[in-house]
Formats: structure tokens, sequence, C-alpha cells
């Protein structure tokens, strides 16, 4: 029999994205499996049910029969109780599971005996970057980041010339030059923005200059090692921090807007901008906190809300920030899915190979138990 792949409707609040798209649901059935799709599944996304029908798919209502007969789920977010307990035991499940904070969503999996995979642990190497989700979302949230720090700023972003006179350009100071911020870079220069950056990495600094942007950081002996094999910040020390904070203090004041994409797996995000930072800035400015989930980068940042300061600056701290371009960041995330189940279909079987090394690193739950050396060891 074919293999089955499930997609189901996203039940996180606040989620729009899907895990399939028409297309990739053509591929997937090239790969000889079958596609099963909860109604409703692509309506944040703008995908009705017909385009999944048109492209080989089969809609249901009913959430259960889909994914009792599923071999493999696709997901955006981890599965519910309720999907994990309606899924057969030796299921796999495929999905940006936040691992170290959903702990109770593993342990259920490996309780129920399914094989989980989370998305964000595909390793950063040259075979795998069609299956980096982390990088795909994090590029679309950096260029949201600027599109909600335009919106929410009470001023043009270029320099405009006119017969009444000349509008300044924005000052953004962007603060992590990974995927998100070097977008977030090429995003503000593009609106006209005067940019400068700071990243922890040695590496980053080309970059960032690289799009015309500033670079900004403590470039001591702690900065030049700052950076792991796989390309992720480390944590820096305290003494590092605060250097950089006297460093950055200043600049902050200067700036119209600053946008926080600092993330450390499996650790909470780092403070960047204390309450001090953003009471020195000016009335009208704005700090977009893109960490906002992880515990923020910038003090007094809110999941899901706009706070506004005393002295008159906004923080804005959306949550999934890629879902508020859900069509896209959906037709991203289903590619990336598509490439990692073919690593688990083959000749239109199911084939789980444990020892290749994008699926070794990625399974989280195996045959009841968590597996992955990275959860089990984490407090």
């Amino acid at each position: 029999m074919a293999v089955a792949i499930a997609v189901t409707r996203e039940r996180r609040e606040g989620e729009p994205r899907t895990a399939a798209t028409p297309d990739t649901v053509k591929k997937l059935t090239a790969l000889g499996a079958s596609v099963l799709v909860e109604a409703g599944a692509g309506l944040g996304s703008s995908i009705p049910d017909a385009d999944y029908e048109a492209a080989g798919a089969r809609v249901a209502k009913d959430s259960s029969a889909v994914l009792s007969k599923a071999d493999i789920l696709l997901k955006v977010r981890g599965p519910t109780a309720q999907e994990i307990s309606a899924l057969k035991p030796g299921a796999i499940v495929v999905a940006l599971l936040d691992a170290y904070r959903e702990r109770d969503t593993v342990q259920a999996m490996a309780k129920a005996n399914v094989t989980a995979f989370a998305m964000e642990f595909v390793p950063r190497i040259s075979r795998a970057q069609v299956m980096d989700a982390l990088s795909s979302q994090a590029n679309l949230a950096g260029y949201r980041a600027v599109i909600e720090a335009a919106h929410a700023y009470g001023r043009a972003f270029p320099m405009m010339m006119t017969a009444a006179g000349t509008v300044a350009p924005a000052k953004v100071f962007v603060m992590g030059a990974g995927v998100a911020g070097l977008q977030a870079i090429a995003t503000a220069r593009r609106l006209g923005a005067v940019v400068s950056a700071t990243d922890v990495r040695p590496a980053a600094k080309e970059q960032v200059e690289s799009l015309g942007a500033k670079f900004v950081a403590v470039e001591d002996e702690e900065f030049k090692a700052a950076e792991t094999a796989g390309g992720y910040a480390k944590q820096m020390s305290a003494e590092y921090q605060a250097k950089q904070a006297e460093l950055t203090a200043t600049h902050i004041t200067k700036q119209d807007v600053v946008i926080t994409t600092a993330l450390i797996p499996g650790r909470p995000a780092p403070r960047l901008i204390s309450a001090a930072h953003v009471a020195s800035m000016k009335p009208g400015s704005v700090l977009v906190d893109l960490a906002v989930e992880a515990g923020g980068n910038v003090e007094g940042s809110k999941p899901g809300e706009v706070v506004r300061t005393a002295n008159g600056a906004s923080i804005v701290g959306w949550s999934n920030l890629p879902g508020r371009i859900a069509a896209d960041a959906s037709a991203l995330y289903a590619r990336n899915l598509l490439a990692f189940v073919g690593l688990l279909v083959k000749d239109e079987a199911l084939t789980l190979d444990l020892e290749d090394e994008i699926l070794k690193a990625a399974v989280v739950t195996h045959g009841g138990t968590v597996v992955h050396e990275g959860i089990k060891g984490a407090s």
C-alpha cells in the first residue's frame, strides 16, 4: 500500500501556516505516497480545499480519520494531545516541535510510540540546505519585522526632498545578523533607511558591510571566538555583554528603530536591551523583538502586544512573524518538508534509516522513548 501522508489543520493559537501546498502535494504523490488533508488546513494561507483535491490529495472533515491512517504526519507546530492519541503506534511526525520548550508534547509522543523529527534540529550541512526550515522562516521574519517597524513608526523611512523641506531618513539598528537580521538589514536598506547592525559572530561583520550597513561591536578576543562549528552564536560572558551594552547604549539613543533577532538554541533569548536603553530613545521610536516568544531580547516586550513606554517608544512583540506572511511562509516550509520526506519515502515505500546524518540529528523520539541527547540531557 502507498505510504499515507497526513496534513491536519494547525490548532495552536495564532498559527495560520500549513505544512503542505498544492505544489508539494503533487510532488509527494509523485514519490508514491497518498496525501490526506484535513478540511480547512490551508485556509490561513489562502489555500482552499478544492486546490488540494485538484493536486491529488483527499480532503476529509474528520481529523481523527485522517490521523488514524497516517504513516507520516506533517505539521507546522507540534501535534496536540488529541492528535497524538489518534495516531497509530509507529507513526512518524515531522514538525517544528520547539522541543526544548514543548517537553510535554515530546513526552506524549514518546509514550505513544511515535517517531518524531524536529525540523529545527536539521543540521546546517550542504545536503540539508533545502530542508533548513529555520532559515526559510527566519528570512521572512526578518523582512516582516521591518514592515512592522515601518507600520509602527510615525515617519517615513527614506530621505525625501520636497519643496516644503527635507525629510531625514530613519536610522535603523539591527541586533543579530543571522538569517533574520541580514534580511532585516536588506529590507530596511531597500526602504531607504540608514542601517547599522551588530552580532557576536566575527563572520557577520563582512556580511553586514556587504549589505551597506555599518557594523557595531566590541571586537575583542572573545568576539573572535564567538561562533560554534555549526554557525550559531555562542552564549557570551557577562563581561562581554557588559562591554557590548556600554558600546551600544549610546548608539541606541540615536536610533529611530531597533530590531532584535538574537536566539540561542535550547536557552532563553539573551537580554540585549534594558529598560534604561528603551528609556533613552526618542519619542516615536520603535523596537521590534523577534525573540519575544523565547523570553525576549528587549526588557518590557510582551508576546502578542505592542507596549507603549512612558517616554513614547513602542515595543512590538508580535509572535510568529512568519505567520504574518502565511502564504509565502507555508510555501517555503512545505518545500522544506517535501525534501525531508524524500529521506523517508524511497521507491514508494517507507524507509527509516536513523543512521542517515540528517535523520539522526533531527529525531527526537523513537521506539517509545526520547532519543535526542540534547533533550534528554537538558534540565
